[in-house]
């Protein structure tokens, strides 16, 4: 296009009152890495098929020494700064996200990694180039794209490997049913020193604590979000050598009766690691009161060795796999003097009465022992093997109500130590009523 025709197309667009795209105008020089690192964690907030294309691009903010980069699809908000190679000047630049990590990569093809990763790489506006190569990358309107949620200050923080550590034993109980989209999170409360995780399926229940350092002064009541367990646990993965605090603030909707829609607050979570800031979305709605779910007191409390449990019901469940039996539970059974073992459950009376299962040694540690003889608990072997695998030590401590006909009539609870309480982390899990 020619100067005269840019001009009668600019004028005719200004005839019909539409706005001219915003320049790009971010300038900075950086560190190959550094900037792929960025882009790494701004992927957190770049939804491919999000509408308006614009929001599908990385913002990028320049000014000083200090680059800025941004990503927003509607529910989760990334910052990432780092920091420039040399001083450039206050600009703004909204690049197609795909194309620009792309064209990082071309551009240092054919090097060693060690050459690749220390590249000096510039971009002018929408220009990006190395000592070899200058490419222009794609743009988008920075008019058309919706600002990211305001990240919320810390309020407390926490050993990153904790966090991680505690978070992986919960994700496993959120729910994947997108009707019940409230049981698809993770509720995240802060209180006092400590923050609590807790996930239901509505089939196993877990809740999980992580000590904190208050950086603020404590909040008058507990502060809680409910975020997507999808969100945590990509973030978790990301994160997974991470290593030193990570900070916390916390956002509810505290409008007060009356107040204008428009002024409502978002609810969210922000997590802080540095120069990095992740703002998530609180879904709408709350898991169930838990706390009154999960037994106070119980009759028996048996302390297992997890390794021959978890051997045990991968032996059961690889029966019940080779019948093509689906559905169906495995049962701890103990005999008339309280010997406990761990069997399939068959599609026949004969078949269980034939069925010998696989002996676990046991320790009660509450009660006699005496309501388990002849008595059986049946859970789903999925749930089972997922409810062993978060725990670490040699043993754990199931905790059982009575026995009611010869089975349980209660959820099973799985503890750590002997203490019903946990230490730090407790795992509900519903048993299979049996016929």
């Amino acid at each position: 296009m020619t100067t005269s025709e840019s001009q009668v197309a600019t004028s005719t667009a200004a005839q019909k009152g539409e706005k001219e795209p915003v320049k790009p105008t971010a300038n900075f020089a950086g560190i190959h890495a550094e900037i792929i690192d960025a882009l790494n964690f701004a992927e957190f907030g770049i939804a491919p098929k999000a509408q308006p294309a614009a929001q599908r691009g990385v913002l990028i903010e320049t000014g000083g020494n200090r680059i800025v980069f941004s990503a927003y699809d509607f529910e989760t908000a990334v910052s990432v700064m780092v920091q420039a190679a040399t001083p450039g000047g206050e600009g703004s630049s909204l690049l197609d996200f795909p194309e620009l990590k792309k064209t990082l990569a071309a551009m240092v093809a054919g090097e060693t990694k060690a050459v690749a990763a220390g590249t000096r790489v510039s971009l002018a506006g929408d220009l990006l180039a190395t000592e070899h190569l200058t490419v222009p990358i794609t743009t988008h309107d920075i008019g058309e794209y919706t600002q990211p949620l305001g990240a919320v200050p810390a309020m407390a923080t926490m050993d990153a490997q904790a966090f991680l550590g505690q978070l992986s034993r919960v994700l496993p109980a959120a729910g994947t049913d997108d009707t019940l989209p409230a049981l698809t999170g993770v509720q995240v409360t802060l209180d006092g020193e400590t923050l609590t995780m807790a996930a239901t399926d509505r089939y196993r229940f877990v809740v999980a604590e992580v000590p904190v350092t208050m950086t603020v002064q404590p909040p008058e009541k507990p502060l809680a979000a409910l975020i997507p367990a999808a969100t945590l646990s990509a973030l978790a993965k990301r994160l997974k050598g991470h290593d030193g605090p990570v900070g916390i603030g916390l956002l509810e909707d505290d409008h007060a009766e009356g107040d204008p829609v428009a002024t409502w607050p978002t609810p969210r979570a922000t997590l802080s690691l540095g120069a990095i800031t992740i703002t998530m979305r609180s879904l709408d709605g709350s898991l169930p009161k838990y706390k009154s779910l999960f037994p106070k007191a119980c009759e028996t409390s048996v302390q297992l060795d997890r390794a021959t449990t978890v051997r045990a019901v991968k032996k059961a469940q690889g029966v019940l796999t080779a019948k093509g039996l689906k559905g169906v539970p495995v049962m701890f059974a103990w005999d008339s003097d309280g010997n406990l073992t761990l069997a399939p459950r068959l599609d026949t009376a004969e078949g269980d009465a034939r069925t010998k299962g696989m002996s676990i040694p046991t320790t009660v540690t509450r009660g006699t022992g005496e309501g388990l003889r002849g008595g059986l608990a049946a859970f789903n072997p999925n749930f089972l093997l997922d409810a062993l695998g978060t725990f670490t030590g040699d043993t754990i401590t199931l905790h059982l109500s009575e026995m009611k006909n010869g089975h349980i009539s209660k959820p099973g609870l799985f503890t750590e130590g002997p203490e019903m309480t946990g230490q730090g982390y407790k795992h509900l899990l519903m048993h299979v009523r049996l016929s």
